[in-house]
């Protein structure tokens, strides 16, 4: 094989000026939002003292991200894509530089900015369907993964340097600052999202004046099995392994709670992510997408349980790493495979839902490690999640024939050309 193929593939960014927009637009308000998850973190504990406050932001953000994604999701289905992600990016610019007032005017209101976080975040989330669908419209299907790979990439590297870039900041130039940094990110997405081309989406019907997407679009995840099948297999992997609430009992434990040692935990499974995202070039290309992500799925796992039972530091950020990595290449072969695998006309609805897996798996896996944590041990909580899904892994594997032998469409292929019968299944 080429060295061309083991690394990232960039075709994407070559092959379409659209995409290369998109990306670079969402690289720059994926960093802006890092340095402001930051800021609000640092501002609400100056604000408060209190670990209530700081947790009130989960609650500031969970909550819009899952009622405003589904929503989304049925928008995006009804209107056209891009006016629906102006719309919200713009919703998002207003609530940056609310953020960024409030910090000026030396705000000590702390519920102000909870809710200038929380208009931000609806806003991210009502668009966050119509985004994911962008890459499927703008790529030849066998680029799709690619380009999603390339998204990752940059997400992980803003997840890597954001916090230390909004350290640096807030420490010179204060919270302002920082969500000023935040405002003008997002402004540079917007200019990507203008100059996107219009996205109706497929199959929408007009009557009375009215636009109405098609119906079914919730009932078509059951009825293909390699949707729910992936699906699945993402929330058995991080409802029942998610490790990050579970990294400060393992600190104290094993190392002393050392507070360096914290960050390299959550450094190395950015590492891990960002290594397989520049490696990634290898991974898009296989057409076993499915095979690929419940491989994946299991690696990580088995990596947990391994951090789990790991003894010496080294041992511990090596499977942290492992993990990471084995996260990249499950996220990136599942989405391609969910918008691969779906109707136009449905994108929005399953996109919505794939979103609120993707934010409410992780934060209840984390509460389930933390729970059983409490009442055994950091190691059991971590060998026992670990296990747990690798067993729900294999579960879906063995039952779900058509997930395993999935194959992404050709490059020219129309991936969802049985999205009629669908329709009339639906209509039926």
């Amino acid at each position: 094989m080429s060295r061309r193929v083991r690394f990232l593939d960039t075709r994407p960014l070559r092959s379409s000026r659209p995409f290369r927009d998109l990306w670079i637009g969402s690289s720059a308000s994926q960093l802006g939002g890092q340095i402001a998850t930051v800021a609000v973190l640092a501002q609400v504990w100056d604000l408060t003292g209190s670990p209530v406050g700081t947790g009130a932001i989960g609650l500031a953000t969970g909550l819009p991200m899952v009622l405003f994604g589904l929503l989304g999701g049925t928008l995006a289905d009804s209107v056209d894509r891009r006016a629906v992600v102006r719309a919200t990016t713009t919703g998002q610019l207003l609530a940056a530089a609310g953020l960024c007032a409030q910090a000026l005017s030396d705000n000590r209101n702390v519920l102000l900015l909870l809710a200038l976080v929380a208009i931000g975040t609806a806003c991210g989330a009502l668009g966050a369907p119509a985004r994911r669908t962008f890459p499927v419209r703008l790529l030849s299907s066998d680029q799709v993964a690619a380009g999603l790979a390339l998204t990752n990439v940059s997400f992980q590297a803003a997840m890597l340097a954001g916090p230390a870039l909004a350290g640096l900041i807030i420490a010179r130039w204060g919270f302002p600052a920082a969500y000023a940094v935040q405002a003008v990110t997002v402004a540079v997405s917007m200019l990507a999202v203008i100059r996107l081309p219009a996205m109706e989406p497929e199959g929408v019907d007009a009557k009375g004046g009215r636009r109405r997407p098609e119906r079914g679009g919730w009932g078509i995840i059951l009825r293909r099995p390699t949707l729910w099948g992936s699906m699945a297999t993402d929330l058995s992997a991080t409802l029942l392994a998610m490790p990050i609430a579970l990294f400060p009992l393992v600190n104290e434990v094993r190392f002393d709670g050392n507070p360096q040692i914290l960050g390299l935990f959550l450094s190395a499974v950015a590492v891990g992510g960002i290594t397989a995202g520049v490696l990634s070039g290898t991974v898009t290309r296989w057409r076993r997408g499915g095979l690929v992500q419940l491989t994946a799925a299991g690696v990580w796992g088995v990596a947990l349980a391994g951090f789990g039972l790991a003894g010496p530091l080294w041992l511990a950020l090596g499977c942290l790493a492992v993990a990471g990595a084995a996260d990249t290449v499950s996220v990136v072969t599942r989405s391609a495979l969910v918008q691969l695998e779906t109707p136009d006309a449905y994108r929005g609805r399953v996109s919505s839902v794939e979103h609120v897996i993707g934010v409410a798996g992780p934060e209840l896996g984390n509460f389930r490690g933390g729970l059983l944590a409490s009442v055994t041990s950091a190691s059991f909580s971590l060998v026992a999640g670990g296990l747990s899904a690798v067993l729900a892994i294999a579960a879906v594997a063995a039952t779900n024939a058509p997930l395993r032998a999935y194959r992404t469409p050709s490059a020219g292929a129309e991936p969802t050309a049985r999205g009629v019968a669908d329709a009339a299944t639906a209509a039926g």
